[in-house]
């Protein structure tokens, strides 16, 4: 059973004219034809329509397209390899992509607005987009979230920067005083915590002593949060937690 043109037109997604075209230019002329002169398809004419089609979609021009269909030792399984190959080379392509517009997607729902070199100084192989979705789930109906992201909004290369070094040196000045064997409510390790505490207010949001201690159970509730910690000297998440409570029932009524 052979198909008019406009029936291969609806049934392909094409336009009557593109299949007039091919004819003309010899890439897809009809098996058969009516009495009348009227172009009629066959089965193999639908078959090379496909594979038109297929090599258009990659982005082969036409020309290029009547030679690869038209070499006299590609067989149909012959065509069907390539067209594989191609499409999974152009999805592996596309995945990239998709992965790329994801990660930027993410990265701007933090609100960091660093080049992808300044993220990697700044935070290394941490992505904080990676944990938005759970900071959103956790967090995302409270002021303290809301002033965070208003607030990192507007920081620069040189804040994180700052941001990273303060960081750094309270975490130094907590793991000397760990190791040193001084108790966790000792007047300098509160006041190591009364500094984390104020390093959380200066740069995220207002941090009081209840929200702060809600922190330091984190510390040692998450082991994710405690890894952090102690991976700066063993024992330290557990450590800071104690301090900070201890610096919170200091400085209650």
């Amino acid at each position: 059973m052979s198909l008019s043109v406009g029936q291969v037109a609806r049934l392909a997604g094409v336009t009557v004219r593109t299949l007039h075209h091919y004819d003309e230019i010899g890439l897809l002329t009809p098996g058969e034809r009516t009495h009348a002169g009227y172009r009629r398809y066959t089965d193999a004419d639908l078959i090379r329509l496909q594979h038109i089609l297929l090599y258009r979609e990659l982005g082969f021009p036409l020309d290029e397209i009547a030679v690869i269909l038209d070499h006299p030792h590609t067989d149909e399984l012959t065509h069907l390899r390539r067209q594989h190959e191609l499409l999974t080379r152009q999805a592996e392509r596309l995945h990239q992509v998709i992965a790329a517009v994801e990660r930027a997607l993410q990265a701007r729902t933090t609100d960091i607005t660093l080049t992808p070199g300044e993220r990697f100084e700044i935070f290394g192989r941490f992505r904080p987009e990676d944990h938005e979705p759970e900071v959103e789930r956790r967090w995302g109906h409270t002021p303290e979230h809301a002033e965070s992201r208003r607030r990192v909004a507007s920081y620069t290369k040189a804040d994180w920067l700052t941001i990273k070094a303060e960081a750094s040196a309270l975490n130094d000045d907590l793991a000397a005083a760990c190791q040193a064997g001084l108790p966790p409510d000792s007047p300098h390790a509160m006041d190591l915590a009364e500094r984390h505490r104020g390093h959380i207010t200066r740069w995220f949001y207002d941090c009081g002593h209840d929200l702060h201690q809600c922190l330091g159970d984190l510390y040692v509730q998450d082991p994710r949060f405690t890894a952090v910690h102690d991976a700066v000297t063993p024992g330290l998440a557990a450590y800071l937690r104690h301090a900070i409570h201890a610096n919170a029932r200091r400085h209650s009524p």
